[in-house]
């Protein structure tokens, strides 16, 4: 995780991240959500999750507090770093994490997409991709930020099948990460369902899901601009944990809770002022897949 000193909203991606909310009416939020990512990294770690908190001084990188997009790791010993769309956001790569990721965890090797951004070719992390680790799926919503070309590289590196389909919002607009539209935990699956706007890649996925014995947990559209699919499964000291924002819990019917509560205990963090930036806690959760170091 990262905790940001200097937060604002990024203006240079809000053409086409509509969950985004203008900075115009607020004054420094940095202390704000400073004080959010503090918060969220001592509840997860009272329930036994390793965090590595780094912190983020660049005034010029707006939205470091969520590393996913820039980075991910993969069992066996190997880390991506992708390539992004906007400038800003180029600036969060570090190398100081990817040199800890080295020092505390065995790593084989980095494998580096970012120079593929001369070509207009994006794929911003697990952002772009949610990934099944267990069926080894990759599902991705087609955008400016997630191109099929970087997504077959991945895919080819990676082992994983690319699932690649259209999404919408309810005004007609490209969703612009999959992991606000879909969550995929041990036994079951958040999806915004009605905005994948192919019928047939919606059976498709769906049949996937059920395939795999997992439980489907079909999210309006009204749920998915609350975040409730910008969710992640993690391991605590007591078993697997739901990690998601307040905004999302409150977002969720009582059925839908009791359902994720029958594999889960679901961990709600307050993060509303980050959430200002157009993600949740997904997006601020790069997620280690990697051995330690004996």
């Amino acid at each position: 995780m990262v905790r940001p000193h200097c937060f604002t909203v990024n203006t240079e991606t809000a053409a086409d991240n509509r969950f985004q909310i203008s900075n115009d009416d607020a004054g420094d939020l940095s202390p704000l959500a400073y004080a959010e990512i503090t918060r969220a990294a001592a509840l997860l770690r009272e329930q036994g999750i390793v965090v590595h908190l780094f912190e983020s001084e660049d005034s010029d990188a707006p939205d470091s507090v969520f590393p996913n997009n820039w980075f991910s790791t993969h069992a066996g010993g190997y880390v991506a770093i992708y390539p992004m769309k906007a400038l800003s956001r180029r600036r969060e790569r570090r190398s100081d994490i990817i040199h800890m990721l080295k020092s505390r965890y065995r790593v084989q090797e980095v494998i580096d997409y970012s120079g593929l951004e001369p070509d207009g070719l994006f794929l911003e992390g697990t952002g772009s991709m949610v990934l099944d680790h267990i069926d080894r799926v990759a599902y991705a919503v087609r955008s400016e930020r997630t191109d099929p070309i970087a997504l077959e590289r991945f895919c080819a590196h990676f082992r994983f099948e690319p699932m690649l389909f259209s999404a919408k919002d309810p005004g007609g607009v490209d969703i612009y990460h999959t992991n606000v539209l879909m969550c995929v935990a041990t036994d079951f699956a958040l999806i915004g369902l009605d905005m994948i706007t192919d019928a047939g890649r919606r059976r498709e996925i769906v049949h996937r899901f059920e395939r795999a014995g997992r439980r489907i947990i079909g999210l309006s559209n009204a749920q998915i601009e609350k975040f409730a699919g910008n969710a992640i499964e993690l391991l605590g000291r007591n078993g697997r944990i739901l990690a998601l924002s307040t905004t999302a819990l409150l977002a969720l019917t009582t059925e839908q809770i009791d359902i994720i509560g029958e594999s889960v205990r679901l961990l709600p963090l307050a993060i509303p002022t980050v959430e200002r930036a157009g993600g949740s806690v997904r997006c601020t959760i790069a997620g280690v897949h990697l051995t330690p170091r004996g």
